[in-house]
C-alpha cells in the first residue's frame, strides 16, 4: 500500500491542515490500493501564496527561456527512466488497460519534446519596423508569463492532461498550482516528486489533490491571473462565469460526442479495426473518442456487424491483465452513469445489437461496463447527443456526403472526429468541412505540433506546440524611439 501523508506545496512536502487520508481504490475490484492526504482551502491558500511570492520576487520569471527549457528537459528525462511504474500505477488507479498507459508513455514524451521545440523556436521578443516608413518609432514586442496559473485537470488521463498545461505554464516563466482529481492522487504525487527533482525554485509549482469544493476555491483565488482546465463542459461553464467576473485568463479543453464518418470507398477492415483505438480509447473514458459512427446507408448492415465482431472479441477485466482492453471504469458512480445511458439508449429506440446494462459475469465486485453498440440511431437522440464516457458506440446511417457532413456537425460539441476514405486527398476535403477541433484522417494519430482544443461547446483556446505556449503568455509593446 503507498501512503502520502503530506502535500506537495511550493515544492515542499508539507503537513496538510487536516491529518485524515483519503482511501484510494482499486476500480477493478475496490480494494484500497493507498491513502493520501487532501488538500482543503487553507492547503489552497499557501501553494496560492507561494505561487505569487515565487512569481512577484523568485527567480523563475526572469530566467531566460533557454534556462527554463532546461529544466523542463531534465523533468521530460525524469519521467521517461519511470514510464513503466508511472503506466503501472495510472492502470492501478484508473482502471485504465495496461496498453494503453504503456502506449501512453512515447506519447508523453512527444508532447514534451513539441513543446520544447516550439519553446525554441519561440518569438519571446522581436522588433517590429513601422508599416509607414516616416514613423518616428519603431516597436518591441515581448511575450511574458501571465503570473499564477491554476492548472485543473480531470481523472482520465492524468499525465498528459497535467503536461499539456505546467509544461507550457513553466516553458513561459509562469508559476503553477496544479490541481488533480483525488482518484489520482498516487500518480500525480509520483509526478511531485519528478518535479522535486528537476531543479524549480522555491514556490514555482504545487500539486494538490482535492474535491470540487476545493477547486472552486481556487478557480475564485484573488490571486491566481489564468484558469487551465480539463473536464466536463458543464464545469468549465461553471469556471468560465467565474473568471468572467474577475477578467482572468481561461483555457477550456471540455467534452466531446465527436463523429467517425465512414465514406462509401473507405476500406472496412481498417476503419473498424481503426475504430477499435479511435472510438473505445481508455475504457471509453476519452473526451476524443469517436462514439458516433456514421455510416453511408449502402454499407450500414456491413458497419454494424462488423463493428459488432470488433466489440465481442475485446477482453474485459483486470487492467493490469495483457490480454484486456477495456478495463472498468473509475468509480461506481461513473459505472452507473454509462449502465444509465444504456438503459437510456434502449428506451429511446435504438438497436442492441451487443452489449447492454448487465455488469460482465465474474467481475461484479470492479466498475464494470459491458461494451456496448447500438444501431438504427437517429441523431436526435440523448445517446447521440450526450457524452457517455464509456464503452459504448452509436452507427447512424447517412444518405449522402452532405448528409454525413450536417450530422457530424449536428451536435453542441466540437473536439475531434475522424474521416475513412480510400482516397486521402478527398477524405481531406470532408475534413475540412466538420466544424471541429481535431480531425484524423484513416486512423492517423492526433498530433502534438499543432493546436489542440474545441469549436461550440468542447471549449475556448488551444493547447499543445506553439499555440499551446501562447497562451500562457501575455503580448507586451514597447515603441523605441527610431533613433535608438
Amino acid at each position: 500500500m503507498i501512503t502520502y501523508d503530506a502535500l506537495f506545496i511550493g515544492g515542499t512536502w508539507t503537513a496538510p491542515s487536516s491529518t485524515e487520508l483519503l482511501d484510494i481504490r482499486s476500480p477493478h475490484d475496490n480494494s484500497v490500493i493507498g491513502r493520501a492526504a487532501q488538500a482543503l482551502p487553507a492547503d489552497v491558500d499557501r501553494a496560492v501564496a507561494a505561487a505569487r511570492q515565487a512569481f512577484d520576487e523568485g527567480p523563475w520569471p526572469r530566467t531566460s527561456p533557454a534556462e527554463r527549457i532546461a529544466v523542463v528537459r531534465k523533468l521530460a528525462a525524469l519521467r521517461e527512466k519511470r514510464a513503466d511504474e508511472i503506466a503501472a500505477l495510472i492502470s492501478a488507479e484508473n482502471g485504465s488497460a495496461l496498453w494503453f498507459t504503456k502506449a501512453g508513455q512515447p506519447s508523453l514524451t512527444r508532447q514534451a519534446n513539441a513543446y520544447l521545440k516550439a519553446a525554441e523556436e519561440f518569438g519571446w521578443e522581436e522588433t517590429l519596423e513601422p508599416s509607414d516608413p516616416a514613423a518616428p518609432f519603431r516597436s518591441v514586442v515581448r511575450r511574458e508569463a501571465i503570473g499564477v496559473v491554476a492548472a485543473i485537470i480531470p481523472w482520465n488521463s492524468p499525465f498528459s492532461s497535467a503536461s499539456a498545461k505546467i509544461v507550457p505554464a513553466l516553458l513561459a516563466g509562469n508559476t503553477v498550482v496544479l490541481k488533480v482529481s483525488p482518484e489520482n492522487t498516487l500518480s500525480m504525487n509520483l509526478l511531485a516528486e519528478l518535479l522535486a527533482e528537476a531543479g524549480l525554485p522555491e514556490g514555482v509549482i504545487s500539486v494538490l489533490p482535492a474535491d470540487r469544493e476545493t477547486s472552486e476555491y481556487l478557480v475564485k483565488h484573488l490571486d491566481v491571473d489564468k484558469i487551465a482546465f480539463t473536464g466536463s463542459t458543464r464545469a468549465g461553464r461553471r469556471i468560465a462565469s467565474l473568471a468572467g467576473e474577475q477578467l482572468k485568463r481561461v483555457s477550456l479543453e471540455l467534452g466531446g460526442k465527436s463523429a467517425a464518418i465512414i465514406l462509401p470507398d473507405a476500406d472496412l477492415g481498417a476503419a473498424i479495426q481503426g475504430l477499435k483505438f479511435g472510438s473505445l480509447l481508455n475504457n471509453g473514458e476519452s473526451c476524443i473518442a469517436q462514439t458516433r459512427v456514421l455510416a453511408p446507408r449502402s454499407r450500414y448492415d456491413e458497419v454494424v456487424a462488423g463493428l459488432k465482431d470488433l466489440i465481442e472479441s475485446l477482453g474485459v477485466g483486470d487492467p493490469a491483465d495483457d490480454t484486456t482492453f477495456i478495463g472498468p471504469m473509475i468509480r461506481r458512480d461513473q459505472q452507473q452513469r454509462v449502465l444509465d445511458y444504456i438503459r437510456l439508449g434502449v428506451e429511446e429506440g435504438a438497436r442492441l445489437v451487443t452489449g447492454g446494462p448487465d455488469v460482465p459475469a465474474g467481475l461484479e465486485a470492479g466498475n464494470y461496463v459491458t461494451p456496448t453498440l447500438f444501431a438504427d440511431v437517429d441523431n436526435s437522440m440523448r445517446i447521440a447527443q450526450e457524452e457517455i464516457f464509456g464503452p459504448v458506440l452509436v452507427v447512424i446511417a447517412y444518405d449522402d456526403e452532405d448528409d454525413a457532413v450536417r450530422i457530424a456537425n449536428d451536435s453542441e460539441y466540437g473536439l475531434s472526429g475522424g474521416v475513412w476514405s480510400a482516397d486521402p486527398a478527398h477524405a481531406l476535403a470532408v475534413a475540412r468541412r466538420v466544424r471541429t477541433g481535431t480531425v484524423t484522417i484513416n486512423g492517423a494519430p492526433i498530433g502534438f505540433d499543432g493546436p489542440f482544443g474545441g469549436f461550440k461547446a468542447s471549449g475556448l483556446g488551444r493547447e499543445y506546440g506553439a499555440a499551446g505556449l501562447g497562451t500562457y503568455t501575455e503580448y507586451k509593446t514597447i515603441t523605441v524611439p527610431a533613433a535608438h
